[in-house]
């Protein structure tokens, strides 16, 4: 601790594990810091030990649910797009040679009616894979740019259902403001969907990580800090910047909103879904994805509508996930804080943040980051 360093992140969450080992890359001296005896933060993966410890207040859950060690239950569950900005970040860098993947058994959207127009849908979705922002050619006389995605989605002639499906179930959209909005970023979102689905020709366009670690920095966990910069045990560390996730640093970040969810253990799998063992909508995973006990599954859920689908529970866990953002002035006290975990289902908008924090912390767009992007137009995809 008696030293001086570079950057001190404070904090493991996947942002600041990214950050870290980016600037450690670039040749600074970096310390990583957590007050928490586990990594992750407000991101990480608990045991059932840690689980219970953090819902029920003591650390002795029941004998029947398994042992602890063999959970790993995300407080920030997500999906990683398997053609994704994320997945293709952690294969340009060979961080995949310590970790591995399973593709989700399923993507499932609950209606009680029909919901897809087949013929209308398929010429629908043959434009969209055919359009190229480079190419006017393939515009068809349209600017994505300028019409509303009603007014192309009213050019097909689809029925709210089928609209509601590819809004949400595919552009994977939170709430019908998309609507009113240009095309562009929808066409985009659905394309990201459809690439990632054809990736693995599996059940669903997502993965899931079956094991992960973290490498490089100075790591120390469970290091209460006392000040900003940053006093830990009686010992002071110095440092030029600081990175941090928002609860490191209160008195400079807003709440902007919460993520209110159930966590459930089950002993079966979600009623109705061909007994995937990994799906979206709800998110379940299970010990096919070594995150359980065999036999066990871990559900979130969103919604009081998604609970009444789980059929019997083992436990459940009810978690409010408040949401921050930075109002400080970065240039003027050198602190960094990344934005809280949005209620997106993916990965893809935390790249973006991480982007976005590296270049205000460096000053500079990253050799890798031109790197990827090198990458990214060899293989004509977009990025976004």
């Amino acid at each position: 601790m008696d030293e001086e360093y570079d950057v001190i992140v404070l904090g493991t969450g996947l942002k600041e594990c990214i950050l870290s080992g980016l600037l450690s890359v670039d040749g600074l001296k970096v310390l990583h810091m957590d007050r928490n005896d586990y990594c992750g933060g407000e991101s990480a993966s608990l045991n059932l030990i840690q689980l219970w410890k953090r819902f029920k207040g003591n650390d002795k859950p029941p004998a029947h649910l398994g042992s602890s060690r063999d959970y790993h239950v995300d407080m920030i569950p997500k999906f990683k797009m398997a053609n994704g900005n994320l997945v293709r970040v952690l294969n340009h860098t060979d961080v995949t040679k310590y970790l591995s993947f399973k593709a989700v058994d399923g993507s499932f959207v609950y209606n009680k009616g029909k919901f897809f127009e087949k013929l209308r849908a398929r010429k629908f979705f043959i434009y969209v894979q055919d359009y190229n922002e480079n190419d006017p050619k393939t515009y068809e006389g349209i600017d994505l740019t300028r019409l509303t995605t009603r007014k192309l989605i009213a050019k097909y002639g689809f029925d709210y259902k089928t609209v509601d499906f590819i809004g949400h179930a595919m552009a994977l959209h939170r709430d019908d403001r998309y609507l009113n909005a240009p095309t562009l970023d929808t066409v985009k979102r659905i394309k990201l969907y459809t690439n990632s689905f054809a990736r693995f020709q599996g059940g669903s366009p997502y993965i899931y990580p079956l094991y992960s670690a973290v490498y490089g920095e100075t790591y120390m966990l469970n290091k209460p800090e006392t000040s900003m910069w940053v006093t830990s045990e009686g010992k002071t560390a110095e440092c030029k910047k600081v990175v941090c996730d928002p609860s490191y640093l209160p008195n400079k970040v807003r709440k902007v909103g919460r993520v209110a969810r159930a966590i459930a253990i089950m002993s079966h799998p979600i009623p109705n879904t061909s007994n995937s063992h990994s799906r979206q909508y709800l998110f379940c995973c299970s010990y096919s994805s070594n995150v359980t006990p065999k036999g066990k599954f871990i559900t979130f859920v969103e919604l009081q509508p998604g609970i009444d689908l789980l059929g019997p529970v083992d436990e459940i866990f009810f978690d409010i996930y408040e949401r921050y953002e930075p109002v400080n002035e970065p240039y003027l006290d050198n602190c960094f804080i990344s934005m809280s975990y949005n209620a997106t289902m993916h990965f893809e908008s935390t790249v973006t943040d991480v982007w976005k924090m590296y270049s205000l912390i460096t000053g500079k767009v990253s050799i890798f980051i031109f790197s990827l992007l090198k990458v990214l137009w060899m293989m004509d995809l977009d990025v976004y």
